[in-house]
């Protein structure tokens, strides 16, 4: 039997992990992702969930409450009382941060109202292509983490961010076998599945069950 190259090997494995979890964090909450201001702010508040210590699906159901109660941009977001925000996060099952998260929710889409429009395009064209994590930052409740879960994402629809592999994606890579070099990973797929690769590889990084499968399924 012909031996599998370490290309080969690595393609193998980089579809096998598309197929079984190549489904990003924004689908997983019901956020179809345009490059239009409501799905970018949801986004953005999906990202701020997420960042905290706290259970992915738990943050995916929050956000999807959120919506659900019509928060769907940041003037609704601001205009929420403060109490409402709070309730529509314990329905999302997001309550040991809810307080301190409905008060940075409320002041983060006074900013983006303040300084953007309400409209996270702007924030881009503003910041240029190599200040965009840097304004992210500069919005209540979003750091370092919140700001690279927003553009592992946010790449689907602002390709010039791609490819956007940050720590946490690398790390997965490494647990796969996989390179750890974004320019290396993006050869491994289309250029287009690249928000798709970026979560995978997050899960991986977050689960030993996912390696373990996906090398399993790289390997029949």
């Amino acid at each position: 039997m012909a031996r599998t190259s370490a290309k080969e090997r690595n393609t193998a494995v980089a579809r096998a992990l598309l197929e079984r979890h190549g489904q990003t964090y924004a689908a997983q909450a019901g956020i179809t992702l345009r490059d239009t201001p409501s799905p970018l702010y949801r986004l953005l508040v999906l990202a701020l969930l997420l960042s905290a210590r706290i259970r992915a699906d738990v943050a995916v159901a929050t956000s999807r409450a959120l919506s659900g109660g019509g928060l769907r941009d940041a003037r609704r977001m601001a205009a929420a009382s403060w109490q409402e925000r709070v309730d529509l996060l314990g329905e999302g099952g997001y309550r040991r941060y809810d307080e301190r998260t409905a008060t940075q929710l409320g002041e983060g889409a006074e900013l983006l109202l303040r300084e953007y429009g309400g409209d996270l395009r702007r924030l881009r064209e503003r910041a240029g292509s190599g200040g965009v994590e840097r304004a992210l930052r500069e919005v209540p409740g979003i750091g370092p983490v919140g700001a690279a879960i927003f553009l592992r994402e946010a790449q689907e629809v602002w390709p010039r961010l791609r490819p956007y592999l940050d720590a946490k994606a690398l790390q997965g890579a490494g647990r796969l076998g996989l390179p750890e070099s974004p320019a290396q990973l993006a050869r491994l797929v289309r250029e287009d599945e690249l928000a798709r690769l970026a979560a995978a590889l997050v899960r991986a990084a977050l689960s030993a069950e996912v390696v373990a499968g996906v090398q399993d399924a790289a390997d029949a």
